[in-house]
């Protein structure tokens, strides 16, 4: 009797796990089934990530990684057909990350709702884990607030990105001591009669500080020996530029223009490419 009653429940067992498999295995083709309008969830927050027209499905392709600017939205950035037209032609992803509350938690933001950093290290897991994605060809990049979650990316996680492109956005104060990531490769945006984001920063409320641009630069200036070239307006743009390069091979670039806060998805193209040239990447 009882190897009677052994055989009935080890089959019962079976029947059980066997039922179970099909939903497990549905559950993780649901969890990776994310894109421009269903978003990837992970602990702590959500992305939507829009795949260029170019990829052939199976070959891992290079990634901007975009934060908003305050009040914003990653659907917001998926319906900016601008950023989504200037990813797809460089042959490149769209990671538009949303920040919790339409905000960013960065250090010294008047924000607090989560911990940006440890956000980034799930997100950055998440997108390896998920997608097609060449995690050795990522750009941060990001808007106002978001320019400014792009600046504290490069200063904490800089080894996690290959450059970053932020616009109308730097530290906030109290600035960083100092930065434990490697020199960057920067190419920022701003713009010189900016008042929501000045370039010397300015006061919110009674607590908070927007950082100076070039004391912000400076935190990664004194990484290493930068050379300074004389200053250039890159063809087509009303942009004027001026280059640090240090011999370690990182670079800062600064360009400003004579509008106000705006952002311009040919500024982060030319960005990206840009740091492809400087990187040595093909394609």
């Amino acid at each position: 009797m009882a190897g009677i009653r052994n055989s009935v429940a080890c089959a019962l067992l079976t029947a059980v796990v066997s039922a179970a498999l099909p939903l497990v295995a549905g559950a993780a083709t649901h969890a990776t089934a994310c894109d421009t309008a269903t978003f990837c969830d992970i602990e702590g927050g959500r992305y939507l990530i829009r795949m260029p027209g170019s990829w052939d499905g199976k070959n891992d392709v290079g990634a901007i990684v975009y934060f908003h600017g305050w009040q914003g939205s990653a659907e917001g950035v998926m319906r900016n057909a601008g950023l989504t037209k200037m990813a797809s032609d460089l042959g490149i992803a769209l990671v538009a990350v949303d920040g919790l509350n339409k905000t960013w938690s960065y250090p010294s933001s008047p924000s607090q709702h989560r911990d940006e950093l440890t956000f980034l290290d799930r997100l950055l897991a998440d997108i390896d884990m998920r997608h097609a994605i060449d995690m050795d060809r990522l750009m941060a990049s990001g808007f106002s607030m978001g320019g400014s979650m792009a600046w504290y990316a490069a200063c904490y996680r800089g080894k996690r990105f290959a450059g970053i492109a932020p616009v109308a956005g730097a530290f906030w104060e109290p600035l960083p001591d100092k930065c434990p990531s490697p020199a960057p490769y920067l190419f920022h945006v701003h713009g010189t009669t900016d008042t929501v984001v000045p370039i010397a920063g300015r006061p919110i409320g009674e607590r908070w500080h927007q950082g100076d641009l070039y004391e912000s630069l400076e935190r990664f200036r004194e990484k290493d020996n930068f050379q300074t070239g004389p200053s250039f307006r890159p063809e087509g743009t009303r942009l004027t530029c001026e280059r640090q390069v240090s011999p370690e091979g990182p670079l800062i670039e600064v360009c400003l223009h004579p509008g106000g806060h705006n952002m311009r998805p040919e500024w982060v193209a030319r960005a990206w490419r840009e740091l492809s040239k400087a990187r040595g990447w093909k394609g």
